[in-house]
Formats: structure tokens, C-alpha cells, sequence
């Protein structure tokens, strides 16, 4: 399998976690406690970020060094338009529905807040990517990233990389020392001056979380000018470092579980909490999330051909899992089973509203429903090479 076939996968597991993650019943339901979520700080969305800037490192970083610098910028640029289109239709979709469905401004007002009751402010807010509505967060940061990508690759096709990782680096520092607030404070002055409210809001720090973005963007540019070969960085023998990311990964799982159970001592969990800041992507997210991404990479790398039989097996389950063809199908189309996820989020979140509440067994249902709807875009997008259509489409066949 290609190796992109396998990044594929990888979107698509965090596309189909993010759905059960989003969504919401009264009381909760069992099958969402059954993610990675629960184990630890690495969430849907920093994969999901961080594959994002991968595969433009690898595809734009490719197309530069054959092309040239505008070649590769101007497919970016448009790559971005594309974005914002997906973005700003989602958000229309279900502003229009919110004027035809019943009670929506009730049910959906702790995801839109004030842009529930239709304020035109909020809206033009909306559309300018500062106003973010709950789930239509990821792909503002996004466009942003790929607006600035552009030097950022070629500095990583010249060989010049480190400047990349250093710049993100002091600015992820900058936001946790806090020194982003002036920014933060005058932009609200300016917004205040054209319409008093909070019009500004977002889920993600931008400036924080560029840190997973970045960090995967220089590894596609890495990987596609072939400054860095993976099969000698990620080896069967070279275990210590997968040892290390393993003992952080557990340690990590373990202070989660402690919390989740109510058992953690509380002179740990305050300077803890102090730690915990999921919008600032704080340290312990970003410790946890490295340690991760190096474990997962070195089992489906090197796993497969480990010394050890469990951890042969344990690797070739996870490349598996990633193979997928669910998995690789919503994964090729990302961007538009991203949008299509939002849509049936709020959908479902006015269903239970009118026809809740469900039990156990309809919430499940009613999950995995949601899960297999997300093969639809994908599906609308490669119906030209889908068998089906193609003989239906054939002259003299009936």
C-alpha cells in the first residue's frame, strides 16, 4: 500500500472520531467512551491538523521543486479559496436552516450563541472567519496556515527548514507566556468600535496550534525533497526512543484515567490543571501529542518488522486499521466529509430536540448511522469510478 493510501486512513480515523465526538444526546452516550479521547490529551483535531500540514509539505513542497516557488504558491493559494468556500457553505447551510426549522435559535444557540438569533453583524462576522460557530473552528486555523504556507515551503525545499521550526516554535512559546493578549485585546477594541459584542471567537489559538501544523508541514517538505528517508529514522532496532514514547503515552493515560475516575490526590491535579489549556494547545497537550505521533509512527514503520511477535502483530493491526477502505475513502475527500459532518451534527442536534430523549441502544443507532453517512460526499465525489454508474453509464446496457 502507497504511503498516501495510508495517510488517507489516518484522516479518515480522525474524521470518523470527530463525528462521535461532536455529537451530543441528553445524558451522554456509551459508545463515545470508546476513543482515544479518554486515554490521554491527543485529540481528533491535532491529528487532523497535523496530517493537513504533512500532506502540504509533501504535495506543494513536490510541485515547488519541480515547478518553481509560484507554481506551488498559486496551487496553495487556490487550495485555500477552496477551503474557505467549504467553510463559508457550511456555515450558509445552516444559517438557512435556521430560519426554516422550528425552535432552531433554542437548540442550536450553545453552539452559535449570539449568531442563533440571526444578528446580521455576527453573520458578516461569521463569513470573515472571526466569529467561529462551534465545529466550524478547524478550517478558519486552516486557511490561515495555508495563506502563510507558501515561504514556509520553499524555505523547507532550500534546505532551510530549521528557520521554520524555530519561528513556530518561539511563537507557540510567545502564546504560553500570554504575550499574544495585546493582539488579542486591540482586535477586540477595533471589532467594538463596529458593533459592541463579543464578535470575536474562536476555539483553537491560532498562533498556538500552528505548532502542529508546521511541524507537519516541514516533514512533507522533508519527506518530498527527500532530505529524510523514514526507514532509516523509524528502524527495528532503534526502540529507544519508541520505549520513551511509550513509558509518556502510559504516564500521560494514566493522569487522564485518574481524573476521569475522580482518584487523582489534589495537591497533583492543581498544578496540573494549571497545565491543562486544550485552546492554547499548553505543554502537556503538545508533550503528549509528540509522544504519540513518534509511537504510532514507529509501529506502522517498523512495527510490522519488529524482532518481538507481539509487536509485529500490534504494528501490522495498526497499519490495518489505517488500510481500511472506509477509512481511506472519507480520508481522500477530507475537506468535504469535513463540511458534511457539520451539517449532520447540527441536524441530529434539532432531531433529538423534536423527537428525544433516546435510549442506549437509538443513540447507538443513531451514531453509527451518522459515522456511515459520512461515506456520502466521499462517495458523490468518485461516483464517476464507481462500478454501478459506470454500467449504467455504458452504451447498450439497460
Amino acid at each position: 500500500m502507497q504511503r498516501l493510501e495510508i495517510l488517507d486512513g489516518m484522516r479518515g480515523y480522525f474524521l470518523v472520531f470527530m463525528m462521535l465526538n461532536h455529537l451530543t444526546f441528553a445524558g451522554g452516550y456509551l459508545l463515545v467512551k470508546f476513543n482515544h479521547g479518554e486515554l490521554g490529551f491527543v485529540q481528533d483535531a491535532q491529528g487532523f491538523v497535523f496530517l493537513s500540514g504533512l500532506l502540504v509539505g509533501m504535495v506543494y513542497a513536490r510541485r515547488m521543486l519541480k515547478e518553481g516557488y509560484e507554481a506551488g504558491a498559486s496551487k496553495i493559494r487556490r487550495r485555500a479559496l477552496e477551503i474557505y468556500r467549504y467553510a463559508a457553505s457550511s456555515l450558509l447551510v445552516i444559517m438557512a436552516l435556521g430560519l426554516v426549522l422550528p425552535h432552531s435559535s433554542t437548540y442550536w444557540e450553545p453552539w452559535l450563541w449570539d449568531l442563533a438569533g440571526h444578528d446580521p453583524y455576527y453573520a458578516a462576522a461569521s463569513l470573515l472567519l472571526i466569529y467561529q460557530p462551534t465545529y466550524m473552528d478547524i478550517l478558519p486555523q486552516y486557511i490561515v496556515y495555508m495563506l502563510v504556507a507558501p515561504p514556509l515551503v520553499w524555505l523547507c525545499v532550500k534546505g532551510r527548514w530549521m528557520w521554520v521550526v524555530a519561528f513556530s516554535v518561539v511563537l507557540w512559546v510567545a502564546v504560553q507566556l500570554s504575550l499574544h493578549y495585546p493582539l488579542i485585546a486591540s482586535t477586540r477594541y477595533v471589532l467594538d468600535l463596529v458593533h459592541e459584542g463579543r464578535m470575536l471567537r474562536t476555539a483553537f489559538n491560532v498562533f498556538a496550534w500552528q505548532i502542529v501544523f508546521m511541524s507537519g508541514l516541514v516533514l512533507g517538505s522533508l519527506t518530498a525533497t527527500r532530505q529524510i528517508d523514514w526507514k532509516k529514522v523509524f528502524t527495528p532496532k532503534s526502540t529507544a526512543l519508541a520505549w520513551a514514547a511509550l513509558t509518556l503515552v502510559l504516564m500521560f493515560m494514566a493522569i487522564r484515567l485518574s481524573f476521569t475516575f475522580g482518584v487523582m490526590p489534589e495537591e497533583m491535579s492543581k498544578p496540573f490543571r494549571n497545565l491543562d489549556n486544550r485552546v492554547r494547545f499548553s505543554f502537556i497537550y503538545l508533550v503528549n501529542f509528540l509522544a504519540t505521533g513518534y509511537l504510532v509512527t514507529w509501529m506502522v514503520i517498523a512495527g510490522p518488522e519488529a524482532e518481538n511477535r507481539f509487536v509485529r502483530r500490534l504494528g501490522n493491526g495498526i497499519r490495518g486499521i489505517f488500510s481500511l477502505s472506509f477509512l481511506r475513502l472519507i480520508g481522500r475527500h477530507s475537506l468535504q466529509v469535513y463540511a458534511w459532518h457539520v451539517i449532520v451534527i447540527y441536524l441530529l442536534k434539532g432531531f433529538e430536540y423534536h423527537f428525544g430523549p433516546f435510549n442506549e441502544w437509538t443513540k447507538t443507532a443513531i451514531a453509527l448511522c451518522a459515522v456511515a453517512s459520512l461515506a456520502i460526499p466521499a462517495l458523490y465525489r468518485e461516483r464517476a469510478s464507481l462500478p454501478l454508474l459506470q454500467r449504467a453509464s455504458t452504451p447498450g446496457r439497460k
